[in-house]
């Protein structure tokens, strides 16, 4: 083994190789991080690590969109561990194929701690929701994804406003998405 493949495993940060968002290499600390060993991620889809598949398509849709006119792509996300922990982390992302920007991209990611502890106050269906809020979907839209009345998801949206002290949608996005 390099010297930079030593390096590569070894890095602190998660890192992650992906090819048309199949993951085709990453370290230790990415392992660590999602709670799967090599077998199970090697040469897999990322969409394991997504919490739902429409953030897994709706976040791809903007990285690709993104990444056909810049290099790289930065963003704030909900992803999920191999135990159901949903968890938020900032992605960035770095096209080595700009004419085809899923072709090879390199990625980090680092767990946003200050919106894991407010996260972390939430139900499972609480999270859900969040999530959902903060990729700009609306009560209805959300209640017709999980197959639940509008009413139940603003009951759960008033329960996380209330958990993590939000104002409005805006103020709610902010404490969840940033540390």
């Amino acid at each position: 083994m390099s010297h930079i493949e030593q390096a590569f495993l070894a890095a602190p940060v998660a890192l992650l190789l992906t090819s048309h968002r199949v993951m085709v290499e990453f370290n230790d600390a990415f392992m660590a991080m999602f709670g799967y060993g090599r077998e199970a991620m090697q040469d897999r889809s990322v969409r394991m690590l997504y919490p739902t598949i429409s953030d897994y398509e709706a976040i791809g849709a903007r990285a690709e969109a993104w990444l056909r006119s810049h290099a790289d792509h930065e963003d704030q996300r909900f992803m999920q561990r191999r135990d159901g922990e949903i968890f938020m982390v900032h992605a960035h992302g770095r096209t080595l194929t700009p004419h085809d920007p899923f072709a090879l991209i390199s990625w980090v990611f680092v767990e946003s701690a200050g919106a894991r502890s407010r996260v972390d106050r939430l139900t499972q269906r609480e999270r859900e929701i969040a999530n959902h809020i903060v990729n700009g979907r609306s009560c209805k839209e959300i209640g017709q994804l999980l197959g639940i009345s509008h009413r139940t998801v603003e009951a759960h949206r008033a329960a996380v406003m209330r958990k993590v002290n939000a104002r409005n949608t805006a103020d709610l996005v902010s404490k969840v998405t940033l540390s």
